[in-house]
């Protein structure tokens, strides 16, 4: 991809130019965050609607988040990724400004929830265009030759964002009531806005445009791997509360905390690691970590035991993404690269969101341990996976 470079751009430290971009995305997962804690309180407690219905109005984000990533990647790759950040953060507004509405209606349930469900609707497409549009719009800065680095920095803003974003949410809702969330996000979304408009843009790379079902078959292997290597993150943060309760242990919300930690340490400390080693490499052993702190969470007999499980599994799981992406969009040409991350992403998208549903009926009977176990299998079917990749196409890209 062809650089556009700023004036003065090139005395810019290259990871600055890559967080002036990733800023963007921190800024919308900030909104995103801000929701999580505080929808199924609203809509279970306020509205007084069902907890399926509650949990409905969540997931609604994630099916559209899904179904806009082939928008996103393909806006990238043809009006630019600029473009489609903008359009991302603008989505994340107007979801802001339903959510107000929402909460003004609360009077008339039906309504409240109905415009509810179409500001996740608008915070879903939000966040497959930021996301999509800031890695591209990153690697236009500061050269495809860093594409690890930028999908590693836009992860850092993504999980920062979110452990920030959820009591933040709590607070604002706490002291100025529910509708304090939806004008908090479209400030945030004015302030990203005014910012990413004054950003240079990057030149759309010429070349053909591969239909998208051709770009997904390219990039499915690969996807696949993240798929079963997402599946130990989904349990921990979707699980790890209840298997502290039936162990009759304190300290779920630390554990969840180190886990964050080690995944954004590792990311900030040894990153360089993909570059280095390769995309390949990176990923099996990074897999490997990940089934290793699964299985020491499956066999634990103590809180700190469970603890070290969680770390293992957070350092393990927080180069899987970039590592696989690098190799991936390197699968495609440079006109199809945004496509290409898109379609990839879409297989995280899928392994979350089977996760709950899936560990749910293996720790059915209370027993959560075989449902580590299960995702420990998954990372090494991964590792399995990524090793044939790089027999087949690991030599040719020196990966």
């Amino acid at each position: 991809m062809t650089t556009h470079v700023e004036p003065g751009d090139s005395g810019t430290p290259l990871t600055l130019r890559i967080v002036q971009i990733v800023l963007f995305t921190f800024l919308a997962y900030l909104v995103i965050g801000m929701q999580l804690a505080v929808l199924p309180p609203f809509v279970h407690d306020d509205l007084g609607f069902g907890a399926v219905l509650a949990g409905l109005v969540i997931s609604t984000q994630y099916v559209a988040t899904l179904l806009s990533r082939g928008f996103a990647g393909r806006t990238s790759d043809t009006a630019g990724p600029k473009r489609t950040a903008l359009i991302g953060l603008l989505a994340c507004a107007v979801s802001g400004l339903l959510m107000i509405a929402a909460a003004l209606l609360r009077e008339s349930r039906i309504a409240s929830v109905g415009v509810m469900l179409v500001a996740r609707l608008a915070l879903g497409m939000g966040e497959s265009c930021v996301a999509t549009g800031c890695i591209m719009w990153g690697i236009g800065r500061v050269g495809a030759e860093h594409t690890a680095k930028v999908i590693s920095w836009n992860g850092i803003a993504t999980y920062g964002a979110l452990a920030v974003g959820a009591p933040l949410g709590v607070v604002l809702t706490h002291a100025a009531g529910f509708a304090s969330i939806g004008v908090a996000a479209v400030a945030l979304m004015l302030l990203a806005l005014l910012l990413a408009w004054r950003r240079p843009a990057v030149r759309v790379e010429g070349g053909e445009r591969m239909p998208m079902h051709h770009v997904f078959g390219r990039v499915a292997p690969y996807g696949m791997g993240l798929a079963l290597g997402s599946v130990g993150f989904g349990v921990i943060a979707t699980f790890i509360t209840l298997y502290y309760a039936s162990q009759g242990w304190a300290g779920a919300a630390p554990t969840l905390s180190v886990f964050g930690v080690c995944f954004v340490g590792v990311r900030l400390v040894l990153g360089w690691t993909i570059a280095y080693f390769g995309g390949y490499r990176t990923a099996m052993v990074s897999l490997l970590v990940e089934c290793a702190g699964l299985i020491v969470l499956a066999m634990a007999n103590h809180p700190g035991v469970a603890m070290l499980g969680a770390a293992l599994s957070g350092i393990g799981f927080s180069l899987i993404f970039p590592a696989l992406g690098v190799v991936a969009v390197e699968r495609v040409s440079g006109s199809n690269r945004g496509a290409a991350l898109a379609a990839y992403s879409v297989f995280i998208d899928v392994a979350l969101g089977v996760t709950g549903p899936l560990g749910g009926w293996i720790a059915s009977g209370g027993r959560y341990g075989p449902m580590f176990v299960v995702a420990a299998m998954m990372s090494l079917a991964a590792v399995v996976l990524t090793g044939g990749l790089y027999l087949v196409y690991g030599n040719k890209a020196n990966g």
